[in-house]
């Protein structure tokens, strides 16, 4: 390895302090930092020094979106096979070849421009890159139909890093997650392209007759479900790309609560917000989705991406022990709601999760603050009954 950090120590020269080429040293130092820890130290102030910088944060979380990412993948190639195909399925390496086929393009085009654009406003601002995009590179593409034209997410990723991380600092400043104001702003933008029949299966358009609209597509339409629980939760259905599979999802969870990087906290109370919720329209059962058993409720759509990988944002989730209980209720709660009594948003955990990304900082202020004039109870009760 010694031979890698001089390697690396000889490149970066030309790009030092007073030397010709110290405008794009922020470029360089991105790649040395992603394979080396810092080697320079704070020198003023007290610090703490700990191998799990951001960069091994973010890429924990790139491991943890593996399983669901091999299994959209295959479920990509598999819906293709399955519903173009008059059921037949070819051999496991060319499902899974289909599927990598149509996928891979979208990472590379979400990592290109987004990593684009990042390196380029380091450049102008002089500061170092941001990691933060590492995850939200991959997630981007996770969260969108199969078919979704690239130029279209080549936008949806301009308009997420610019207006959504850029324009309020970079990492760590900005309000909303990245990758869900990629996939409001594709929604919202491209409707025809984020909702229908067509879209969620590869070459679906191009024949007549197939039948590839998600389950909450049909259930908003009043139409039967045609899949079992089991179906669901291992994620053979229609659906985004690395949505579908709660199984691989659960992977990623343990992943992520194990390692301290995901909040538990913000997913199991999401999930018992939603589980009410959804127990609670069961009771009413005045339409097709309020009848929807609250189980199939939990395993279809991005709901269980979402609570896993979106809301335990850092960065725009509440920051307080009991504002995280707060904050994956109510994404529960709005997340059914808005699913149930809003046909056109089927999916609504994208819109409950960016909402309550707004409210965050209010329910921790309102959390803190709470503390707070508890603390000045006890103080005061405790002034009084060391005077009596």
């Amino acid at each position: 390895m010694k031979f890698l950090r001089d390697k690396i120590d000889q490149i970066k020269k030309p790009f030092e302090k007073g030397q010709k080429f110290e405008k794009f040293a922020p470029a360089i130092n991105a790649l040395d930092t992603f394979l080396y820890v810092p080697n320079h130290t704070t020198k003023h102030g007290a610090h703490i020094r700990d191998a799990v910088d951001l960069k091994r944060t973010m890429i924990t979380v790139v491991l943890a979106l593996v399983p669901a990412l091999l299994f959209g993948i295959y479920n990509a190639g598999y819906q293709h096979f399955i519903q173009l195909n008059d059921g037949v399925l070819p051999p496991f390496m060319d499902i899974f070849l289909h599927g990598l086929w149509k996928v891979l393009p979208m990472i590379i085009v979400s990592y290109a421009v987004g990593l684009g654009i990042e390196f380029a406003f380091a450049i102008f601002r002089g500061h170092e890159v941001n990691e933060g995009y590492l995850v939200s590179g991959l997630l981007i593409p996770m969260v969108m139909p199969v078919d979704f034209p690239l130029w279209m997410l080549a936008i949806s990723v301009a308009f997420a890093v610019v207006i959504g991380k850029e324009a309020f600092g970079g990492t760590g400043m900005n309000v909303f997650n990245p990758a869900l104001l990629a996939r409001a702003f594709a929604f919202f933008a491209y409707p025809t392209f984020m909702s229908g029949d067509k879209i969620w299966v590869s070459d679906a358009s191009t024949i007549d007759g197939v039948s590839g609209e998600t389950i909450l597509g049909s259930l908003a339409q009043g139409k039967e479900v045609a899949y079992s629980t089991m179906e669901m939760f291992l994620g053979f259905i229609p659906g985004s790309v690395g949505e579908t599979s709660v199984l691989a999802i659960l992977i990623g969870a343990f992943v992520l609560i194990a390692t301290g990087v995901g909040s538990w906290k913000i997913m199991v109370s999401g999930v018992v917000g939603a589980a009410a919720t959804a127990l609670m329209f069961n009771a009413v059962g005045l339409t097709a989705l309020m009848n929807f058993d609250w189980v199939n409720h939990l395993v279809v759509g991005g709901f269980a991406f979402g609570i896993v990988f979106m809301a335990t944002d850092p960065v725009s989730a509440a920051q307080t022990d009991k504002g995280k209980i707060i904050y994956g209720l109510l994404i529960g709660f709005f997340s059914i709601t808005i699913r149930v009594f809003n046909p056109a948003y089927p999916e609504g955990v994208m819109l409950a999760i960016l909402l309550m990304n707004t409210l965050a900082p209010t329910i921790d202020y309102f959390v803190v603050n709470g503390n707070i004039t508890k603390r000045k109870k006890r103080l005061a009760k405790a002034k009084q009954l060391k005077s009596a």
